[in-house]
C-alpha cells in the first residue's frame, strides 16, 4: 500500500503514463519581457525536468511578462486564478505582493525577491506562513559592495547619481542603503525619480556634469527599459552600476548581486516540493549562494575608463 508520499513521488510519472489526465499546471509571471527572461525561465524549466517533471509530458507551464507593469502582473495573477493553476512562480517584490492579493490559496513560488520578510511577503525567513515562499535575492546586503567598486573603479568619486523607480516603494530600502553606503564612503548622492519611460531621458539629462556615476535600484520597470537607461547614462558620460547581469548584458557597465539565473533554478526545487504536497507556508525561505562580478569593457572604453587588472581578474565575466 503506497503511503501519500509515495503517491506524490510517483506523480510525474503517473502523469506521464495517463496523458489525458489534468497535468499539474505551474503559472509563470515574468517581471519584465519575454526576450529579458530566456536564461531565467530556461534555468527554471531545466532544474524541474532533471527533477521529473517535464513540460508537455508530466506538467504543464502557462507563460505570462507583466512588461515592468505591477498591476498587469496582478491581472496575470488573477487570469491564473481563474485557471486554477497549482503553482506560481514569481519574482520581484511588488510583483509578489500582487499575487499575494490575488490568490492566498495556491502556492507561489518567489524566484526572485529582494526583502521577503522586509516587505512583507512572508512572515519570515525560517516558517513563511501563508501560501509564499522562495528565494531572497539579499539585495540590500550586497549594496555597500556595488558602492565600494564603483569608488574602486573611479577613485575621484564624489557624487552618485541614485536612479530608482518612485512608483514603487519597495525600491525605497536600496534607495536608502546606498545612500548610506555613500556617506560611508564619503560620497555625495543625489536623488533621481523616475515613474514613467518619458521620465527617464530628462532624468538623466540633468545629470550632465551634476553626477560621476549613476547607481540604478533594480526593479521591473527599470529593467523594462534598461536598454535606454544605459544608452542615455552612456551619452552623459556616466558609468552605471546594476545588481544584475541582465543590466550590464543591455549595455551597463557593471553589475554586482546574486546569480539571478541560479535563483529561478533553485526555484524549480520548491515548485518540486509543492507538487508533490509540500506546504509553502512551512518551506523555509533560502539565501542566495552564487553572486557574480559582471563588467562590460566595451561601456568603460567608451567612457574612457581604465579598469584595474586586479578588479577583472576578480570578474565572473568580462562583456568585450
Amino acid at each position: 500500500m503506497l503511503t501519500l508520499g509515495g503517491v506524490a513521488a510517483a506523480w510525474p510519472l503517473a502523469a506521464a503514463a495517463q496523458p489525458s489526465a489534468k497535468l499539474p499546471t505551474i503559472g509563470f509571471i515574468g517581471p519584465s519581457t519575454a526576450a529579458a527572461d530566456t536564461t531565467r525561465r530556461a534555468a527554471l524549466k531545466q532544474r524541474l525536468a532533471e527533477l521529473g517533471w517535464v513540460e508537455g509530458r508530466t506538467m504543464a507551464i502557462e507563460y505570462r511578462w507583466a512588461e515592468g507593469s505591477v498591476p498587469r502582473a496582478g491581472e496575470i495573477a488573477a487570469e491564473y486564478v481563474r485557471q486554477g493553476v497549482d503553482v506560481i512562480v514569481v519574482s520581484g517584490d511588488a510583483q509578489v505582493r500582487a499575487v499575494e492579493k490575488a490568490t492566498s490559496t495556491i502556492p507561489i513560488v518567489i524566484a526572485a525577491a529582494a526583502d521577503p520578510v522586509g516587505n512583507g511577503l512572508v512572515q519570515s525567513l525560517a516558517r513563511p506562513g501563508g501560501n509564499a515562499t522562495g528565494l531572497s535575492r539579499q539585495l540590500t546586503d550586497s549594496t555597500g559592495k556595488r558602492l565600494e567598486l564603483l569608488r574602486d573603479i573611479l577613485p575621484a568619486l564624489k557624487r552618485v547619481a541614485i536612479l530608482f523607480n518612485a512608483a514603487n516603494p519597495l525600491t525605497i530600502p536600496e534607495l536608502e542603503k546606498a545612500e548610506a553606503a555613500a556617506r560611508t564612503l564619503g560620497v555625495e548622492t543625489v536623488r533621481v525619480e523616475v515613474r514613467r519611460t518619458e521620465d527617464i531621458q530628462p532624468a538623466i539629462d540633468q545629470l550632465r556634469d551634476r553626477a560621476d556615476a549613476l547607481y540604478v535600484c533594480i526593479d521591473p520597470f527599470v529593467n523594462t527599459n534598461g536598454v535606454r537607461i544605459n544608452s542615455l547614462a552612456l551619452a552623459a558620460r556616466l558609468p552605471t552600476m546594476h545588481s544584475s547581469r541582465d543590466n550590464v548584458e543591455a549595455g551597463g557597465m557593471i553589475s554586482y548581486g546574486p546569480d539571478i539565473s541560479d535563483l529561478f533554478r533553485r526555484a524549480g526545487e520548491f515548485v518540486d516540493k509543492i507538487l508533490r504536497g509540500a506546504k509553502p507556508g512551512e518551506i523555509p525561505v533560502e539565501q542566495p549562494i552564487k553572486f557574480e562580478l559582471v563588467v562590460n569593457l566595451k561601456a568603460a572604453r567608451t567612457l574612457g575608463l581604465e579598469i584595474a587588472p586586479t578588479l577583472l581578474a576578480r570578474a565572473d565575466e568580462v562583456v568585450e
